[in-house]
């Protein structure tokens, strides 16, 4: 593990998710040889931190240097020193498309290749032919609430079919109105924590508002949540939204918040307008039975993962994760992912040295004796490497033995 294999990575304020954002690019950077450089946003500053020392202790404890493993903590207006410092060979970034422009347009002048994850807006589509819908209905709370809705890929928006939709209304209302919102830390019933920051509450509202304005029905929450143990706490109330069209503000915008979106869809290609209608591309889920309308969701949605019956399983079992479009470029994570931080070198040599080994042929020896006969040995040669039939190789092998 050289010094001259660095990797740098950068964790947005928007992502909540630290212990995976930070954890997999320091065992793949580990794991091919690389130590790495940690700059996390300064609002998770101290999680970090703690997560870092973590992985320095396992390094120390397997009898490697805790040193190739470095966390930072700056201002953004400081960061640029890292993100275009020619040290650095490779900058995965996990945050804000803003941030994300800073960032590229920083490791440019370098020409430091990124790997950009930039969250999403990921859509859940609801078949009505789903056997078990309070099934289905448990695994979309899961990807709507963990964390308080502050999952790159968490739940946005769940697309349902008619018979499909009357369903999960029934289902979620209730729901979703008994979730219990506090600090884990000292209450045990506690469904949806804090969010990291009250900074996007106004936005937020205003979104929501202006989707109830606009004919959507808010049947739970809607607002920023004064607790009575800690009424200064970043808590905003589960929520759900139906009958919301994709020509909403809110439906086209990364909410990353504890926020459920129920929209309407009247058959495959329908639900898939209304998934791909966003600018972001990262996860997606699919539920039902019928193979066709799985495979023809799966084929046309816009998205860099596709979880079939399921939400996020790809990354549970660290399949490249990444998107596409809105949601940034590259992967990381798999095997893709780790080869993504490596730098392919090509190496040729001969196979059986003391038998055979690289000569040129009389007739392409410098100075050229004979051009005619010189192309007729390339033109063999090209026929015996690349001849689609038998004949043509064996024809080749003739041209190159005739005009040696």
């Amino acid at each position: 593990m050289g010094e001259d294999n660095m990797g740098a990575k950068e964790k947005g304020p928007e992502d909540d998710d630290a212990f995976h954002n930070l954890m997999g690019p320091i065992i793949s950077s580990i794991f091919t040889g690389s130590a790495i450089i940690l700059k996390s946003s300064e609002n998770t500053a101290w999680s970090s931190n703690y997560f870092t020392s973590i992985a320095r202790a396992s390094l120390s404890t397997c009898g490697h240097s805790p040193q190739l493993i470095q966390s930072l903590n700056c201002w953004p207006h400081t960061a640029n020193h890292l993100t275009s410092h020619p040290g650095i060979n490779h900058i995965t970034f996990i945050g804000s498309r803003p941030v994300a422009h800073a960032v590229c347009a920083s490791a440019a002048k370098s020409l430091t290749p990124l790997c950009v994850e930039l969250g999403g807006k990921d859509p859940a589509i609801i078949l009505d032919d789903v056997r078990d819908m309070d099934k289905v209905a448990s695994i979309l709370m899961r990807g709507l609430f963990g964390s308080a809705g502050q999952n790159c890929i968490g739940i946005e928006r769940i697309i349902a079919f008619p018979k499909a939709y009357v369903k999960l209304v029934n289902i979620l209302e209730p729901r979703v109105r008994s979730l219990r919102v506090g600090s884990p830390l000292d209450d045990d019933g506690v469904d949806v924590g804090a969010m990291i920051s009250d900074t996007q509450f106004d936005r937020l509202e205003s979104l929501i508002a202006d989707a109830v304005s606009q004919g959507a029905r808010l049947l739970v929450g809607g607002k920023r949540y004064t607790h009575p143990k800690y009424p200064r706490g970043h808590f905003f109330a589960p929520t759900l939204l139906i009958d919301v069209l994709p020509s909403m503000r809110i439906a086209q915008e990364e909410l990353f918040a504890p926020i459920c979106l129920l929209m309407r869809a009247s058959s495959v290609s329908d639900a898939l307008e209304i998934a791909n209608s966003t600018s972001y591309a990262l996860g997606a889920s699919v539920f039902g039975t019928s193979k066709r309308e799985l495979e023809a969701v799966v084929s046309g949605v816009k998205a860099g993962m596709v979880s079939v019956n399921d939400f996020a399983a790809y990354y549970a079992v660290q399949l490249p994760f990444g998107g596409v479009g809105g949601s940034g470029y590259g992967r990381f994570a798999g095997e893709e992912g780790l080869r993504s931080i490596c730098n392919t070198k090509s190496v040729c040599r001969d196979r059986f040295p003391r038998l055979m080994g690289t000569s040129i042929p009389k007739a392409l020896d410098y100075p050229i004796r004979n051009a005619r006969k010189g192309w007729e040995v390339c033109m063999g040669i090209v026929l015996l490497g690349y001849g689609e039939k038998t004949s043509r190789r064996l024809g080749g092998l003739w041209r190159v033995i005739r005009n040696s």
